[in-house]
């Protein structure tokens, strides 16, 4: 141990009635009784020497204890001083950084505090004004007590400690007894009065008015400027008093790729998932008789996956990266609401609805809105279905026919999907006079979603659109504008996505995981392949996806005759008969049939009484003639990205999708697209979508803002009147 000084030295100073200049915070100084000064050697200093080490040894471990209560004390002040900072505030609403800020900002910060402090100021002179301020609960206390932790397993290796003050050690020890909650409450009482805090997690939502028209202004981000004048804000916003500021993400979990974090959100959720309307057409909202296209029926269809609450439950390992309370039902289901509120569409078609939720709250909440709701439950022992709902002041219904997947006996045909399909009439306004439209069918399903089973994809597609084809044809052959809504469970230009807008497909020898293009199972050794047929004639629909029953062959003279009434000609004058060309092979080929002695020499022709209909197969093409496209481009130009409706896992995918009726072009084909132009029902404009780098800003999905892992899908559609 090296000699010690008055009022200097290595390891203490011990001056006797000296204040001096505070000591440097990485000095140790230890106050002792007066009169006693250490020299150099143990010889010099006797027996008051030994008593003096003695109380550094026992004095040092003390004084850095107390420097880690210190540096967990100034660790929640600097908290509090970033809250009051001016750097914090976003559009006039201030926000707690996250905990990932630049350290020399906090350095600063807490430098300043420390100065006024020395100079006598107060907090009220030099604190900038803050108009509305956001808090974390939590994590200014578990800073702060992280920080404690780490520095009382590092005290070993600690060489200096500063003492704190006497009202610092209160302040801290009313902190120390103090939970979580109530820690925040004694920080944010350290704020002016007239500050309001708003805290994550306890924002009031408040919806605003929707819209009376069928017209969506255009929306671009700066209207946020003008709230109160601007119609198209998303009506499930936070009240104007109120911000919710996205806290510290948990990391997504990948089972290859390690954590993915994302990236530090500052601006709030609705101004990062802010979606513009894309107007297609220039046409008014009421054009008059006489214009070049004829006046047309407005509506908008909406196609929304909200998230079964049981299958949230089912599947908790898919929804870590969430906060918990935001998975609430009591959370999401007003969320939901008001989302479909604001966008007011005239059709809507929602997927994975659980049975109680629609009995319960969403069919009295839609009926009250307006709406007549159709609901089939997927079979089996699933909880949810499908759902579609339509306005009464606008349509009125002409039939409806749930489809269901599951066909006992048929491996291709197992799972308990369903979907729904609808004939509407559309209603038309009074003084449009002796005008009609043609009806207008619409079509709500949910795919399976097992990326290995493409084939039982194409089959259940399949008997939707047969379904399809034989609610929306007329009795003249010709089809009346169709819609198919749903979550297909497949990426665009994938195999089943290029089918259903294509009208063929060659799937023979095609991998089934391929089908679908969700996920790629190329290294697998054993690949399940789609083979010819790809379902038995027994299902009962034709490889141009229609019912058997309700088609005409090409030729009317073809029959497919019973086996029993082909059994009448085995002993025939023709069967026994052997033919000339047969070669000659004894034993075999020289035996006639011996004719029984009942059979009649003369056979008499019996008609079979329940010929089928005999229709030739093309070998491993299915096709369907509805002539559908997509009501989305599926790519964001302007980001260069591609579009996204749903984020499982932290990646982006677009599963869902509006398909509506389209004239093709004659000889129009690019890339082995084929190429559309509007019909009688014309795309007029659609709600953008996201991609998945926006997503990953708001934590992807679900998130505070959008209560389900999908986007909804809003598309505005006119359908042309005629003179009656």
């Amino acid at each position: 141990m090296g000699g010690l000084s008055p009022c200097g030295g290595r390891e203490a100073a011990l001056c006797q009635g000296q204040a001096g200049p505070p000591a440097a915070p990485n000095k140790v100084v230890v106050e002792a009784e007066p009169g006693w000064h250490v020299g150099r050697g143990w010889e010099r200093i006797g027996l008051g020497g030994m008593i003096c080490t003695v109380l550094c040894y026992l004095l040092l471990p003390a004084a850095r204890l107390l420097r880690v209560l210190r540096d967990a004390f100034f660790t929640c002040r600097k908290n509090v001083l970033l809250a009051k900072s001016p750097t914090a505030q976003v559009g006039g609403i201030s926000s707690v950084p996250s905990r990932r800020s630049v350290p020399e900002e906090e350095e600063a910060l807490l430098q300043q505090q420390l100065e006024e402090e020395a100079g006598g100021l107060h907090s009220s002179e030099t604190a900038p004004a803050v108009g509305k301020v956001s808090a974390t609960l939590t994590s200014d206390w578990l800073e702060g007590s992280e920080l404690l932790m780490t520095s009382l397993s590092n005290l070993d290796v600690a060489s200096e400690v500063t003492w704190c003050s006497d009202q610092q050690h209160d302040e801290l020890r009313t902190l120390m007894s103090l939970g979580p909650k109530e820690h925040v409450a004694v920080t944010l009482a350290k704020l002016p009065e007239e500050e309001s805090v708003a805290m994550v997690g306890i924002a009031a939502w408040s919806a605003v008015r929707t819209q009376t028209d069928h017209q969506i202004s255009g929306c671009t981000p700066s209207a946020l400027e003008r709230e109160d004048e601007d119609t198209a804000v998303l009506g499930w916003s936070l009240a104007h008093d109120t911000e919710i500021v996205p806290v510290e993400a948990t990391a997504w979990p990948f089972y290859d790729t390690g954590q993915f974090q994302p990236f530090p959100a500052e601006r709030s959720y609705h101004e990062i998932l802010w979606r513009d309307w894309e107007e297609l057409s220039t046409q008014p909202a009421v054009p008059e008789l006489g214009s070049e296209n004829g006046p047309l029926f407005e509506f908008r269809v909406m196609s929304y996956n909200i998230l079964a609450q049981d299958l949230v439950e089912q599947s908790p390992d898919l929804y870590l990266h969430c906060q918990p309370d935001i998975l609430d039902w009591s959370y999401r289901l007003p969320n939901l609401l008001q989302e479909i509120q604001h966008w007011d569409p005239d059709v809507l078609c929602l997927q994975e609805v659980q049975e109680n939720h629609y009995w319960e709250q969403l069919e009295p909440t839609f009926r009250m809105m307006g709406f007549v709701c159709l609901y089939k439950r997927r079979t089996g022992k699933k909880t949810d279905g499908c759902a579609v709902c339509y306005k009464h002041s606008r349509f009125q219904l002409i039939s409806a026919s749930p489809v269901e997947y599951f066909r006992p006996g048929l491996d291709i045909l197992n799972r308990d999907n369903v979907g729904l399909v609808l004939l509407l009439q559309p209603l038309l306004p009074e003084g449009v006079g002796q005008k009609a439209t043609s009806p207008l069918c619409v079509a709500n399903t949910h795919v399976l979603y097992n990326p290995r089973r493409g084939d039982i994809k194409l089959a259940q597609m399949a008997l939707l659109l047969a379904e399809v084809d034989k609610i929306a044809k007329t009795v003249d052959g010709i089809y009346c504008p169709v819609i198919l809504c749903g979550d297909l469970n497949a990426v665009p230009d994938s195999p089943l996505y290029k089918f259903i807008r294509n009208g063929q497909l060659s799937y023979h020898g095609m991998p089934a995981w391929k089908v679908s293009g969700q996920e790629d199972f190329s290294q697998q050794l054993h690949q399940r392949k789609l083979q010819t047929p790809l379902w038995p004639s027994s299902l009962g629909i034709t490889e141009n996806c229609q019912y058997v029953s309700l088609c005409q062959p090409k030729k009317s003279d073809r029959r497919k005759y019973s086996r029993n009434f082909l059994l009448q000609f085995r002993f025939c004058d023709a069967a026994c008969e052997r033919p000339a060309h047969l070669i000659l092979w004894k034993g075999v080929t020289d035996v006639k049939p011996d004719r029984p002695a009942h059979w009649p020499k003369h056979l008499t022709m019996v008609n079979d009484p329940d010929p089928e209909l005999f229709f030739p197969r093309s070998p491993g093409v299915i096709r369907h003639d509805l002539n559908l496209t997509s009501a989305y481009s599926h790519f964001l130009p302007q980001r260069g990205r591609p579009e996204v409706t749903t984020m499982p896992m932290g990646l982006g995918a677009t599963v869902d999708y509006i398909f509506y009726s389209a004239e093709p072009i004659e000889n129009g084909n690019e890339g082995g697209r084929r190429l559309y132009r509007d019909g009688a029902l014309k795309l007029l404009g659609r709600l953008s979508l996201l991609s998945e780098d926006v997503l990953w800003l708001a934590n992807g999905l679900p998130n505070p803002f959008c209560s389900s892992d999908h986007l909804c899908l809003l598309a505005s559609f006119g359908l042309e009147i005629s003179s009656a």
